[in-house]
């Protein structure tokens, strides 16, 4: 069994993301793969996500990826959050969440007052709307109404502190289905389209195959990481995440860092770690190696959870990253043409260190087409909702 060190798995971890070495500006979509999909729900955050791993790439060019080359789909994705994910692999994704069984999923629903043939009908009727079309949030729901009835908009549903519409429940259902993804805004307001007509060249791909290739993936780019890590990234039951490393297991190899096992792709057990010093990433809300990497306790050391992290969750601070471990908080508000930058570091920063946050401050406000000042103190970070 292969012996690592904590300091070898994060500089694997930063590579693979980009984190260490940006990659070029024509390698936009290949980092979105790299990566296993961007972190959308807050698209300001999804722009600076990618723009700080590719170089000289601003928000608008990452939102005309999205929206004119269409390399890039915003759809529902991963534990049912809105992501980015390479257009071409819209189908493995989608076809990968679809054999995702959830065995209370008819209890879920029935708490959100709907039942699992509501479902089906809401669904069939998204496709129909959107067949040839782009509509707004309100118009799709005018045009589920007149096709199933106005029980389909009736507000029964808790969320975030309200009610929600029937349909608007089911929106990640269809997208899961083929049926549904972002289109471009109109002013303020969300657009959906069909993705297959969308983006055209739609191919099925088979569920099973396409879980097999998503966990390759994950632990080629967040491993070595164990089951549970993988259920709690995916959005699985810790039991099939199992079943499926069993599956694959002649493909992949349980490595040991400093005690503590975990699994990686055969392939990549035997390659050579980087070796980095001193790195230092300023990482926006839900940024995907946040997201994803485990274990918390190593990623967040212990004597920093509780300014870090919400309710045990991970993302919903913009967070400073000093050698692949969080270390810090930070924030930015625009003043006129100027970003002004605040840092908090939870530790004393070397003189190299000091340089990298600069830089890092310096990139972001490139990505976000602004000039940016850095400054270091005290920083009242709000968790985003």
């Amino acid at each position: 069994m292969r012996s690592l060190t904590w300091k070898e798995v994060w500089g694997w971890r930063l590579a693979r993301h980009a984190l260490l070495v940006p990659q070029p500006r024509e390698g936009l979509v290949e980092v979105v793969r790299t990566v296993c999909g961007i972190h959308a729900q807050v698209m300001p955050a999804a722009e600076l996500s990618i723009g700080v791993r590719v170089t000289g790439v601003t928000r608008q060019e990452v939102r005309a990826e999205l929206w004119q080359r269409r390399g890039l789909v915003k759809t529902y994705g991963l534990r049912g959050t809105v992501h980015l994910f390479p257009a071409d692999e819209l189908p493995l994704w989608l076809a990968a969440l679809r054999a995702n069984h959830k065995p209370n999923e008819a209890h879920r629903l029935d708490q959100l007052g709907l039942e699992l043939a509501q479902v089906e009908v809401i669904v069939e009727a998204i496709g129909e709307a959107l067949d040839g079309r782009c509509l707004t949030r309100e118009e799709l729901g005018l045009e589920v109404a007149r096709r199933v009835g106005s029980w389909a908009t009736e507000a029964v549903s808790p969320a975030f502190g309200g009610q929600w519409p029937r349909w608007l429940i089911t929106l990640g259902a269809a997208a899961s289905r083929g049926l549904l993804c972002f289109g471009p805004n109109q002013g303020q307001k969300v657009t959906f389209v069909r993705p297959d007509q969308w983006l055209g060249g739609w191919v099925e791909v088979d569920g099973t195959k396409a879980l097999g290739e998503v966990l390759l993936r994950y632990l080629s780019t967040y491993g070595p990481a164990t089951h549970r890590e993988f259920a709690q990234w995916f959005g699985m039951q810790p039991s099939q995440a199992l079943s499926l490393i069993q599956q694959l297991a002649d493909k992949l190899e349980e490595v040991e860092i400093e005690g503590y096992r975990a699994w990686l792709p055969r392939a990549r057990a035997a390659v050579a770690f980087p070796h980095f010093e001193e790195v230092v990433r300023l990482l926006p809300h839900f940024d995907c190696y946040l997201i994803g990497c485990h274990p918390r306790d190593r990623l967040v050391p212990p004597d920093l959870a509780r300014r870090v992290l919400t309710h045990g969750g991970i993302g919903n601070l913009p967070l400073v990253v000093v050698d692949g471990v969080v270390a810090g908080l930070w924030q930015q508000r625009r003043v006129g043409r100027r970003l002004e930058i605040r840092v908090e570091a939870f530790q004393p920063l070397s003189a190299r260190q000091h340089q990298e946050l600069e830089a890092s401050a310096a990139r972001v406000g490139e990505v976000l087409e602004a000039e940016s000042v850095l400054s270091l103190g005290a920083v009242n970070a709000r968790p985003h909702l």
